[in-house]
């Protein structure tokens, strides 16, 4: 049963993928929050975000910006070896191992 919600969750992970323009900051203005790479960003009230935090069992509030979807630490910028391919943003709210990380903005970090 487990194998074929994880199917339809991975395979069905491309169909609720959607490009939106937001506006972007550079990474000096990501002062009161945590620089992540995000494999896509999405709206709080997208159909994704909430099959993520319902499977996690996260219950979530009133978001301010962007949810990001698969994210990782950007310790140091310029650095040799770190790289972001996907959507670098700045978060300010509370990460989900990663998973989930909310109140994100894109941001321009030039790598």
């Amino acid at each position: 049963m487990f194998a074929r919600a994880a199917s339809v969750f991975v395979l069905g992970l491309p169909v609720l993928a959607a490009a939106s323009v937001l506006p972007r900051t550079d990474g000096s203005q990501c002062t009161t929050g945590s620089l992540q790479c995000c494999n896509q960003t999405q709206s709080a009230d997208s159909s994704l975000v909430g099959l993520l935090a319902g499977l996690l069992g996260i219950v979530l509030g009133p978001i301010t910006g962007q949810v990001g979807v698969s994210c990782s630490p950007i310790t140091v910028i310029g650095a040799g070896g770190t790289s972001c391919n996907e959507q670098p943003v700045c978060c300010t709210g509370n990460s989900f191992n990663g998973l989930l990380v909310v109140g994100c903005t894109p941001i321009n970090i030039n790598l």
